[in-house]
């Protein structure tokens, strides 16, 4: 079987759906079949980060409302192998009743997928209680700003509500200088949010730059982003990788 994880943030701006491509992306180079479902039916952006804006078909609404196989509604990505991307509707399903069948798609799907990352929407609303319903693990995406820790202290104990414990804590947007004048280090950051780290992505131009292109980072290259982004992935799979230096 394999493992869902949700890609999330407590506040918009912290470069969640550039994180979950770049992870996933990251995941399937190494081998693991990974399928990206994005969860924000309100923005719809994954596609851009995985470099997927044409071809796309069909949405996971397709999928629970029954009028689409799910082998039919994932779109495979022309130019990474073993990766694959399913969309987000232009409107979610009655929340009382998405949850479960969305829970009942993702457990057959983990039965052909070794990881499934799911781009939740900013916040804690329909879409991210959508995604969490059906996630083994998620991992909160948060900058150094003081609104960005409340939030995401906030976002963990929601996920703790709803079931989920398998929390880590992915520090993305890091300007050594910025937290200098701000006289705070990473140590202050997981703190505050209270989750276990599982990476430290510095700013990197080279990022929103391949966003921008619709090039997925793993092909685009980064200065520094893109060896940080890989050892994030692995540590996802389980390798034991040294956080070096920042």
């Amino acid at each position: 079987m394999g493992t869902a994880i949700l890609i999330t943030s407590g506040k918009g701006g912290t470069g969640k759906t550039a994180c979950c491509a770049a992870i996933a992306s990251f995941l399937a180079s190494s081998g693991h079949k990974t399928l990206c479902i994005d969860c924000d039916s309100a923005l719809r952006n994954l596609d851009l980060a995985l470099g997927l804006s044409c071809g796309v078909l069909y949405d996971f609404m397709d999928v629970l409302d029954g009028s689409t196989e799910i082998s039919d509604a994932v779109t495979a990505h022309p130019a990474i192998e073993n990766l694959w991307f399913l969309s987000a509707p232009a409107d979610f399903p009655d929340e009382s009743a998405g949850v479960m069948s969305f829970r009942e798609m993702t457990d057959r799907l983990k039965e052909e997928y070794d990881y499934i990352l799911m781009d939740s929407p900013a916040g804690i609303g329909s879409g991210f209680r959508l995604a969490a319903g059906a996630a083994d693990m998620a991992i909160i995406v948060a900058t150094g700003d003081l609104a960005s820790l409340r939030d995401g202290q906030r976002t963990a104990l929601e996920l703790r509500k709803l079931g989920v414990t398998n929390l880590r804590l992915l520090i993305n947007r890091v300007k050594p200088r910025a937290y200098r004048k701000l006289r705070r280090n990473l140590d202050d950051v997981i703190d505050t949010v209270g989750v276990r780290l599982i990476g430290v992505i510095s700013e990197d131009e080279s990022v929103s730059e391949a966003g921008n292109l619709e090039t997925p980072l793993l092909l685009y290259g980064a200065k520094r982003a893109w060896g940080q982004f890989r050892a994030a992935a692995a540590r996802v799979a389980g390798e034991r990788v040294p956080l070096g230096k920042i």
